[in-house]
């Protein structure tokens, strides 16, 4: 089976490039092109807006006898979207963009007149100044005063920009410090609160020593190891030497369902019943034969 995208093509033995008959095109021949519209514009036969980005299938040439320092420069045709009128325009190397040729005019960009209102003063101002020789010293004369201004305002801000960082250094240090401040301050309160939680726990939860179970003692006297460490138990109450009783510790609930049980005493028990009768058989007696 053969190569879906052959790279390698197969030349016979006698292959003679030099028999292969070159194709002949005119000199200035157009070429297709997919391209985009490189600026807003109006056709002027229907007055349909074509959109900057609107892609055609165009057709491209040399203009012959227009370059801008060599660079050559080419023309587009378009159709127009609505009535397919033809609509020419041309690149524009000297202002790098294109210029509208035929059958559309471009829509109005306000940038682009400003900045052609700026070219016309510049080129103004140039052609004043070769002709009066005056009026070009007054403005070489008000150009260095806008500079030494604009370096001296430069030169305030800087001084400005320095005594702020300054001022900033002496300012971060001061609440730097007065953070630490507040940091140990609330530091001791909250130490000074967690000793009262405490001790206020110490007094709720005081620990009180477990009576002996035993009631005789040992004649050798208690251990060792039973002096040393005294068996306490820990009671929920303002610390004293007397032991509460159990009852007392338990919520109100759980009393009163104590109470009810103690009256209504121990259920009777029930008789086993053994054999089949437990399990609900009853057994009926055989008649008697009488021979």
């Amino acid at each position: 089976m053969s190569e879906r995208k052959v790279l390698n093509k197969y030349f016979p033995p006698d292959f003679d490039p030099s028999l292969i008959p070159r194709r002949r095109q005119p000199k200035n021949s157009q070429q297709v092109v997919r391209l985009m519209a490189p600026f807003s514009m109006r056709c002027n036969t229907c007055g349909e807006y074509i959109y900057k980005g609107k892609k055609f299938n165009a057709r491209k040439e040399t203009v012959e006898g227009e370059d801008y320092y060599g660079i050559k420069i080419f023309r587009f045709y378009i159709k127009c979207t609505l009535c397919s009128a033809e609509i020419t325009f041309k690149t524009d190397p000297k202002n790098t963009d294109y210029a509208a040729e035929h059958g559309a005019s471009r829509n109005f960009e306000p940038w682009r007149e400003e900045k052609a209102v700026e070219e016309e003063d510049r080129l103004a101002k140039l052609e004043e100044e070769e002709n009066n020789p005056m009026k070009a010293l007054e403005n070489r004369t008000v150009d260095s005063k806008r500079e030494m201004d604009i370096l001296d305002a430069l030169q305030d801000i800087r001084a400005r920009n320095a005594r702020n960082e300054r001022i900033g250094q002496s300012a971060d240090l001061l609440e730097r410090l007065h953070m630490e401040e507040i940091e140990t301050e609330e530091d001791l309160e909250r130490k000074r609160a967690e000793e009262e939680d405490e001790k206020l726990v110490r007094e709720v939860f005081a620990k009180v020593p477990a009576p002996s179970t035993s009631s005789t003692q040992d004649p050798a006297g208690p251990s060792r190891e039973e002096s040393a460490s005294p068996a306490v138990i820990t009671v929920k109450r303002k610390a004293t030497d007397e032991e509460p009783e159990l009852t007392s510790l338990l919520p109100d609930s759980a009393r009163a369902l104590l109470a009810v049980k103690s009256s209504i005493g121990a259920p009777p028990k029930r008789k086993k019943t053994e054999g089949k009768s437990a399990l609900g058989i009853k057994l009926k007696g055989r008649s008697k034969v009488v021979t």
